[in-house]
């Protein structure tokens, strides 16, 4: 595969974005349409349409890996549990195989059916059989009239802001252990103690907006790392409507909006910006996502960007968890510096951890080490092949990159490398797509004043 820019410590790798418009270059005079469909809860559906090779035409398996990459793509961008596959028996029955108990995407499948609370299936049907896109965007946030609360739940501190009109007029930030924690309670109570705080300094209290981590359905949590160490039952019977229970006790009746934290981060960026169509990435402990539509409005997708693969080599690092290779959060993380760190000649300590071999690296940096600053290059480029894959699934006028991995020099080299990709290989594109790196401070503020806004009050 020959890149216009190379990922200068990763001789292999083969970005998704250039394999997608391969295949569609290949299969323009004999070629046949294929529609991928996943549908999630209330029917809501995204679909994605495509070109392969004629089935039987010797490209059986290329098409099946192909549709295999943007199968696993969609799922994590949208979220779902029933998967369409039109317009190819033979690709259709090969993804069936590989997205079920046991199959090779083993684990997409029970994360999904934990989330939606449905068996996962996959169904192949013919083109015309196809269902139809239906959306569950709406004008979620940007509402700043009342009294309101927002809080934000991060995995090492909460924030929580006091509201008035769209005028912050209280904020704080406290550390705590979620994660260590295996007492529910002790996360009912963090969490009820910060509201109340922040009621305290309004008249009353119209609205509740909040941010979090993790996978949120009808503003019940699915999954959520912050509830890492609180066992099953638990999970069940104390977690899933804690932020519905929290805001009973604060008032009756008071409207709660709950966002995925990537989400609430996008529609920050959106409202510091004046615009729409904002993607935001944060590089930090993983990759995580947020997206606000050309309308202005959160999707309801998942978009967990840490599972999505970039890299279409079948070398590319294989993630412990997912047990999959080429994903972002293998290219977008701490764990992406790490990767990279031996073959830029840099040892790190097995002893430390992983944040701790981040430090050593940031430290390099800030030291001019060409060493350090080779692997914020790779980074780069990684980084802007992976934007023009993202324009397959979302809509962008802008991208917002965000977290200890982009701090410093390291970030501004990072950044420049992707836009040195969208300038050369994807011309097109960088005409369209901004990059920004927000300032930390306005960030902080603007994460749980954006919290805030999310409930409208009826």
């Amino acid at each position: 595969m020959n890149l216009k820019v190379n990922a200068k410590l990763d001789p292999q790798f083969a970005p998704l974005s250039v394999v997608c418009r391969d295949m569609r270059e290949a299969t323009k005079d004999e070629g046949q349409d294929i529609i991928i469909a996943i549908e999630r809860n209330k029917g809501y559906t995204v679909t994605y349409k495509t070109r392969v090779f004629v089935d039987g035409t010797g490209h059986d398996e290329e098409n099946f890996k192909f549709i295999e990459r943007m199968t696993k793509s969609l799922l994590w961008v949208a979220g779902g549990y029933k998967v369409y596959i039109a317009g190819s028996d033979v690709i259709g029955n090969k993804i069936k195989d590989a997205f079920k108990d046991k199959g090779t995407r083993d684990f997409d499948v029970h994360f999904m059916e934990k989330v939606y609370e449905k068996p996962f299936e996959v169904i192949v049907c013919k083109l015309e059989d196809a269902p139809k896109d239906k959306s569950a965007a709406a004008p979620i946030g940007r509402h700043l009239d009342g009294c309101r609360i927002g809080f934000d739940a991060g995995g090492s501190d909460r924030k929580v802001s006091a509201v008035v009109n769209g005028e912050s007029v209280f904020s704080e930030e406290v550390v705590w252990f979620p994660k260590i924690n295996e007492d529910p309670d002790y996360h009912y109570q963090g969490i009820l103690d910060a509201m109340k705080t922040a009621a305290s300094y309004m008249p009353r209290v119209d609205a509740i907006g909040v941010s979090s981590a993790g996978v949120y359905v009808d503003n019940r949590i699915m999954v959520a790392s912050l509830f890492l160490k609180v066992n099953e039952e638990d999970f069940e019977k104390k977690v899933k409507n804690m932020y519905l229970d929290v805001a009973k006790e604060i008032g009756e009746n008071i409207p709660v909006e709950v966002a995925n934290d990537g989400d609430v981060t996008a529609l920050a960026g959106a409202m510091d910006l004046n615009d729409n169509a904002v993607l935001g990435v944060a590089m930090g402990t993983s990759e995580a996502g947020g997206y606000v539509d050309p309308e202005g409005n959160i999707t309801g997708w998942l978009n967990e960007l840490a599972f999505v693969p970039v890299d279409f080599c079948e070398n590319a690092m294989v993630d412990e968890w997912s047990g999959d290779y080429g994903c972002g959060v293998k290219y977008f993380s701490q764990d992406g510096v790490i990767k990279l760190a031996p073959f830029a000649g840099i040892e790190l300590d097995e002893s430390l951890s992983p944040a701790e071999k981040l430090k050593v690296v940031q430290g390099l940096m800030a030291e001019g080490d060409q060493r350090a600053a080779d692997i914020y290059d790779t980074i780069g480029a990684y980084f802007g092949y992976a934007i023009a894959y993202y324009t397959e699934f979302y809509d962008i006028k802008h991208v917002l990159i965000m977290g200890r991995v982009t701090s410093g020099e390291g970030g501004t080299i990072l950044l420049a490398r992707a836009q040195e990709v969208l300038d050369k290989e994807f011309p097109e594109l960088a005409k369209k797509i901004k990059l920004h790196i927000p300032d930390e401070s306005s960030r902080r503020v603007g994460q749980s004043v954006a919290a805030a806004s999310l409930p409208e009050i009826k």
